[in-house]
């Protein structure tokens, strides 16, 4: 080897992926490369343009940019860029540019595909990179910005997916693949469940290759033998973003789309790629390859940093509210991944579960933690292997939550409480006291269990919890009228002359706490009028569409709840915002005590007006509930 590739080899130890294969592997590598010196100002690769190359920066800065010149990302020495048109097939999305003089080490198409094909750690490094130029909000592109964040997956899914069945032979598949000019099958077997069939797995021309050729297995074998079973589904409702955090996250390439009953469709890498061509919201950040909790952090912090711009395009609340919540659901599974690194598998099957705000899908910028850790009914806290191994991985993602600006929960509603970790069984007997004696904390935890979603593990665990408890809270009258009491306890800051109730003195004089009385109370009502139908939802505004649909709210009186809880959601995220842009990253938390003088004579007039509505939708429980005699 010569100097020069023994110099490569010594870099490329040092930069991954290629820092995680052997000694003896890397030293295949360096004559696939080749060299390239650019000046400063050189645009490497133009947007909309075809790039064959992926490029390793040796020395140097590139600055990634979008079509329209908004800067994206800043790559250094060891970063790589122009893989995502290699894996993609599509012409760059980006104009990359020297920003001083570089020297890159350049891996052709042909290269690149062995290298994918040779190595999986090469294969997972630049498949999750590629995908993490998911919709985190890192940067706006543009003012498109509010429709691809409201877009679905059932807009771009692929309508009719071709199937095969699994006792089809690889060579009938592949011929299938080739006529149909596909990447993918799904598989489908005649079954109970649906009458299209039931889907038992995916197969892809990757699992073709590694499978089925460099196994050296015959062409008759049985697709059943070579296919990934069982694959994960997503909803047609899923946002785009959301499906990318997803594939990003768990390596995906495909994704069946199922709404229930049939499968509807599939997704593919390429389609988001294709989505995000005209009006993408980029994120920078690369979660998939965050070990330090500094970095993670800053991912969290670069989204929330974004609200403003957002919130200034005209993206209403409830879009800002889900992508802040997508990017915190992002960051919880990468921390209890990186939990379980360290750990090891877990000892029983378990499930990662979030609360409050965070559970529906409502975050803003002054939530705290609210989780919970639903441990299959093997668990045994009697055993310290299992005890101990639960208490570490909690405290982990507690802890680390944290320091990613996710507060403590002030009532130590957590998975790092003992109290907050149980088998399925046992959250079960908790609920049910809780719902059957309702008052006091019972009442309160009560409540907040209404609100929970997996995010990590076996999120089926808190699928099977909801259903044991949910009909039993829909039944339980008293448990109603205590929830109604709740949601009326604190009124509005709403004088009887519509003038607005101030705080007179301390710390937040001359402000009104926008959530006690305002928000907090539509999320109050909306939970109550879910619970008493035995609704599955679980946002506040879907709540209410549904609470109507099922009679436990009027249609009028769920649509004025709908809008005064948008109005008030977006002054909160504005007000909240401007404390984050006013302090800066070591400042004062934001909270959510408004000064009226604050906003427009115009916001202050629909502040009063959602404030009425409240204030006249919670007098209207005391006609229907007992609040007033319940002690």
């Amino acid at each position: 080897m010569t100097v020069e590739l023994d110099e490569i080899a010594a870099f490329l130890a040092q930069t991954r992926p290629f820092s995680e294969l052997s000694a003896a592997e890397r030293a295949t590598i360096p004559p696939m490369f080749t060299m390239r010196y650019a000046r400063r100002g050189t645009e490497i690769v133009h947007a909309g343009a075809d790039n064959k190359n992926c490029f390793i920066i040796r020395s140097g800065l590139v600055d990634l940019f979008d079509p329209a010149g908004n800067l994206l990302d800043r790559r250094d020495v060891g970063d790589h860029f122009g893989y995502s048109t290699l894996l993609s097939g599509e012409p760059s999305l980006y104009t990359m540019t020297a920003v001083e003089d570089s020297l890159f080490l350049v891996i052709s198409e042909e290269a690149f595909a062995h290298l994918n094909d040779a190595f999986p750690q090469v294969r997972r490094y630049y498949g999750g990179e590629n995908a993490r130029i998911r919709a985190v909000a890192s940067k706006l592109r543009s003012t498109a910005a509010s429709e691809a964040l409201r877009t679905r997956v059932g807009e771009l899914a692929v309508a009719a997916p071709i199937t095969c069945t699994s006792g089809a032979t690889v060579r009938e598949a592949a011929q299938i693949m080739t006529e149909k000019n596909i990447s993918s099958l799904l598989v489908v077997d005649p079954g109970e469940t649906s009458s299209t069939g039931d889907l038992v797995g995916i197969l892809t021309d990757r699992d073709l290759r590694r499978r089925v050729l460099a196994q050296g297995l015959g062409t008759e074998t049985l697709v059943r033998e070579v296919m990934t079973p069982n694959p994960h589904t997503i909803s047609p409702d899923m946002l785009v973003f959301e499906a990318m955090l997803l594939m990003a996250e768990r390596g995906f390439h495909h994704l069946p789309v199922h709404d229930g009953t049939r499968v509807t469709g599939m997704i593919v890498i390429g389609d988001l790629l294709r989505s995000l061509h005209t009006d993408p919201v980029y994120a920078t950040a690369t979660l998939a390859r965050k070990s330090d909790i500094g970095e993670i952090a800053e991912v969290a912090d670069n989204a929330r940093r974004m609200v403003g711009r957002y919130l200034e395009r005209g993206v209403s609340a409830e879009e800002v509210s889900k992508l802040l919540t997508a990017v915190a659901d992002a960051v919880v599974r990468r921390l209890v991944t990186l939990a379980e690194e360290r750990l090891g598998p877990p000892p029983v099957p378990y499930a990662f579960a979030v609360l409050g705000s965070h559970g529906r899908g409502e975050m803003g910028l002054a939530s705290d933690q609210d989780n919970a850790l639903i441990l299959s009914n093997d668990y045994d806290p009697a055993n310290p292997a299992h005890s101990r191994y639960f208490a570490s991985l909690a405290d982990d993602v507690c802890g680390n939550l944290a320091k990613a600006g996710y507060p403590l929960c002030p009532g130590d509603m957590m998975a790092s409480n003992p109290a907050w970790r149980m088998s399925v069984n046992q959250w079960a007997e908790k609920f049910h006291g809780w719902i059957t004696a309702p008052d006091g904390d019972a009442l309160l935890h009560a409540q907040t269990f209404f609100d929970i979603r997996g995010v990590a593990g076996e999120s089926q665990l808190v699928d099977d919890l909801r259903a044991s408890y949910v009909p039993i809270a829909q039944n339980s009258t008293r448990l109603h009228a205590h929830l109604a009491k709740l949601a009326a306890w604190r009124e509005p800051p709403l004088g009887f002359f519509r003038g607005l109730v101030l705080e007179k003195g301390g710390d937040h004089a001359e402000t009104l706490d926008i959530k006690k009385g305002g928000t907090a109370a539509v999320v109050q009502m909306a939970r109550l009028f879910a619970v008493a139908a035995g609704l599955p939802q679980l946002s506040t505004r879907d709540r209410l569409s549904a609470g109507a649909g099922a009679g436990t709210v009027s249609r009028q009186g769920a649509q004025d709840l709908a809008d005064a809880f948008d109005f008030l959601c977006s002054v909160q995220l504005a007000h909240q915002e401007r404390q984050v842009e006013v302090a800066g990253p070591d400042g004062t938390e934001p909270d959510n005590h408004v000064a009226p003088k604050s906003l427009s004579r115009l916001e202050q007039e629909h502040l009063r007006d959602a404030f009425g509505v409240i204030r006249k939708m919670q007098q209207s429980l005391g006609a229907k509930y007992p609040i007033r005699s319940m002690s």
